[in-house]
């Protein structure tokens, strides 16, 4: 009997409205989105009956921007959305199999609220929560949290693996059997099966216990998303799924190749990451509907949105005082996210694109790889990342909500489906069995096991 064949992983990644920054001026588009409970449900039990692995939120603690005309006309720069613990608690009431990651800054949380919040999550959706680890890009969340200035990049990934240890070592306070609820004899916990962290680092001093149980999943998934230099070596330490952007195969595959690699001296096995990097598929039954439906979304794009986010994401320089039909200009290296600003300039330097052609090619995946076309060409080009060592499965961005995803998941899965590439039943229970990802057992019980 032959072995099956391997599948790729899929993440829903639900902005409010969706992810095109006109997004919310759309026709077909929910614009109240962001504060709309009934919108999510929908969205949310839409992607489970889809067999997708996890549904994706970001996350800023923080309006992106101070420009308050640019502002006043985007629904996609944190203007006003669910908190998205608060947001998944509520979804897993609802669903059943389908994962849930949040995003939660490293920048501007407490190691305890972080480890107390995600397993109180995996707890609540029965061992289908995931955290996804960011550090913060933006000089505006620093002041809502009594700082005059973001933290320096080096700094923040320095802070942020401590972070990452805190938590789970505080995941670590209970073993799986400690809590006995033993009525009769009155014991309700077994001390010996409590574990008292007692971290003092140089960014944090924590003592523990944390006061949550061991959570279903042993720990919940850790995922990231920094493509820079800290941000992959914190990968291959700490994280299970990492969430990339990519405009070519070839950047891609250089991605995967370097963090596979790199997981060996953590000791660490290829299997033990899964790399997903985000798609932004614009559908169509033919490549003409597809491009015209490109077009209409493409003409609501307001030019004082579309540079001001570009600005945003080249590292806050004011891009308004250069003509719109030049070339973009040499920038300083920028303290916000530099995996993001290196991938933008590349793009416009590599096709000559000018300030106004690059906020353009941009609007909707914002960095991330964008293919317009039929569900087979979208299926052809997700299956060649696929099985080229590109990538192991895909965040899925619909350019606008809810019709953006009921698009992929009507056309474009059951041809991944016929390809044999994509699941029809969820495989397990958790997360974590969904991801094909192990469960980590308590050290104390590996360090039993060993003698």
């Amino acid at each position: 009997m032959s072995a099956a064949r391997p599948q790729l992983k899929l993440g829903a990644f639900l902005y409010p409205t969706g992810h095109h920054v006109a997004a919310w001026r759309h026709p077909e588009a929910q614009a109240d989105a962001g504060s709309n409970i009934a919108h999510y449900i929908e969205l949310a039990q839409l992607a489970e009956a889809a067999k997708f692995d996890l549904i994706f939120m970001a996350d800023g603690v923080g309006t992106r921007g101070t420009d308050i005309e640019a502002l006043s006309r985007t629904a996609v720069r944190y203007v006003a959305q669910f908190e998205p613990i608060t947001l998944l608690s509520a979804l897993a009431a609802v669903t059943k199999h389908i994962g849930f990651v949040a995003t939660a800054s490293t920048s501007y949380n407490e190691p305890y609220h972080i480890a107390r919040k995600f397993a109180s999550l995996d707890h609540i959706s029965g061992g289908r929560a995931g955290w996804n680890l960011v550090t913060s890009s933006s000089e505006h969340e620093a002041h809502n949290f009594g700082r005059d200035e973001h933290y320096a990049h080096a700094e923040r990934y320095e802070r942020a693996e401590e972070f990452a240890d805190v938590v789970r070592g505080l995941w670590d306070t209970w073993e799986e059997d400690a809590f006995l609820r033993d009525k009769e004899s009155g014991i309700y916990f077994d001390p010996d099966k409590q574990h008292i962290l007692n971290h003092k680092g140089k960014f944090f001093k924590v003592r523990g216990p944390l006061n949550v149980a061991r959570a279903p999943q042993g720990q919940p998934v850790l995922v990231q998303a920094g493509s820079s230099e800290p941000g992959k070596e914190l990968a291959a330490r700490t994280a299970e799924v990492v969430f990339t952007a990519h405009q070519t195969i070839e950047d891609a595959r250089g991605f995967y190749k370097d963090l596979k690699t790199r997981l060996a001296k953590y000791g660490r096995g290829r299997e033990e990451l899964k790399i997903m990097p985000g798609i932004f598929p614009v559908v169509g039954r033919t490549q003409a509907e597809a491009e015209a439906k490109f077009q209409e979304i493409q003409d609501l794009i307001h030019p004082v949105v579309g540079l001001s986010m570009l600005n945003g994401m080249t590292g806050g320089v004011d891009l308004s005082k250069y003509p719109l039909d030049g070339p973009i200009p040499d920038l300083p290296e920028t303290n916000a996210s530099k995996s993001r600003q290196k991938l933008l300039l590349d793009l416009a330097r590599r096709e000559n694109l000018t300030i106004r052609e690059l906020y353009l090619r941009i609007a909707g995946a914002r960095g991330h790889w964008q293919v317009v076309g039929t569900p087979s060409r979208i299926a052809d080009e997700m299956e060649h990342w696929f099985t080229t060592g590109a990538a192991d499965g895909f965040n899925v961005m619909p350019p606008h909500l809810p019709v953006g995803l009921r698009d992929f998941v009507e056309l474009v899965l059951p041809e991944l489906r016929r390809r044999g590439l994509f699941r029809t039943e969820y495989q397990g229970r958790t997360l974590r069995e969904n991801l094909g990802l192990s469960t980590p057992r308590h050290p104390a019980r590996v360090q039993t096991a060993a003698e």
